[in-house]
């Protein structure tokens, strides 16, 4: 019987390993979850509850928003000149050169303008606010703000979250004219179409609802970038190595986030 005992053992120690791995996962990852969850219910909390530090929502609004213009224009000018291009060669295969300005101002505002701001701006801010707020829990100075009674959800979280909110879609709208212009550009003095025509066709094919839908996935992910931004950097390890892991995981995640977001709000807005 100790044979057969020992293979046995042989046999089932490996497979109780690995569902010892997967159980200590699946614990890991649901409490990561529900720390996100509770971080993310009193973040909000306190965005709606005064009182307000204006100062430092100004602060905020001036850096995630205008000092994100160049980044953001830069990328949606480039997007839309490279889509009306490709737009191009593929449709005159099919004799459907007519199709371009819709194809361009559809992918523009639905997708392509607010999946690159946030994903841009992710890596601008979102990094940004995981090493401040990461180098203030390092050097003790979130501490500090709650030995002075501030609380520091109020003064550090919350302006962020609500300028992020507030700042993106703004981005996004300034995006969507410098892509639909970008493509505009590259069909009139690239591929020789008439302005009037081009400009006709994008205006008949345009409706509210794909601007409006382009917004509300802003606002969504300035929220996601603010709020992985905070939470890592309120949670950063000590030393160095804690603010940089901050940074990475606060932009990798944000990015995974905003991805996901953009799939459930398509099938939400365009099922």
């Amino acid at each position: 019987m100790v044979p057969e005992d020992n293979i046995a053992r042989k046999i089932y120690d490996p497979v109780l390993d690995q569902v010892d791995r997967v159980g200590r996962a699946t614990i890991r990852f649901l409490t990561a979850v529900g720390r996100l969850v509770e971080f993310m219910a009193l973040a909000i909390l306190h965005v709606f509850t005064p009182p307000y530090f204006g100062k430092n929502i100004l602060t905020q609004m001036i850096n995630i928003g205008y000092y994100s213009l160049p980044v953001v224009g830069m990328t949606a000018l480039f997007t839309g000149m490279v889509l009306a291009l490709q737009s191009y060669t593929g449709f005159t295969r099919f004799n459907a050169e007519s199709a371009i300005a819709g194809v361009v101002v559809l992918s523009v505002t639905r997708e392509l303008a607010p999946v690159l701001a946030g994903l841009m701006v992710a890596g601008r801010v979102g990094a940004s606010i995981a090493a401040e707020i990461g180098t203030m829990r390092v050097t003790e100075q979130i501490d500090a703000l709650t030995t002075l009674s501030v609380n520091p959800f109020k003064y550090l979280i919350a302006p962020r979250i609500l300028a992020g909110t507030l700042m993106l879609p703004c981005l996004v709208l300034v995006g969507d004219i410098i892509g639909v212009f970008g493509g505009y550009a590259v069909a009139i003095y690239s591929l020789g179409f008439s302005p009037g025509s081009y400009l006709t066709q994008t205006w008949d094919i345009l409706e509210n609802a794909d601007v409006i839908s382009g917004l509300v996935k802003a606002a969504v992910f300035g929220l996601i970038v603010t709020l992985m931004g905070c939470y890592h950097g309120y949670n950063s390890g000590r030393g160095a190595q804690g603010v940089g892991a901050a940074t990475t995981n606060a932009v990798v995640s944000a990015s995974i986030l905003i991805l996901v977001m953009n799939y459930i709000l398509t099938q939400i807005f365009f099922s």
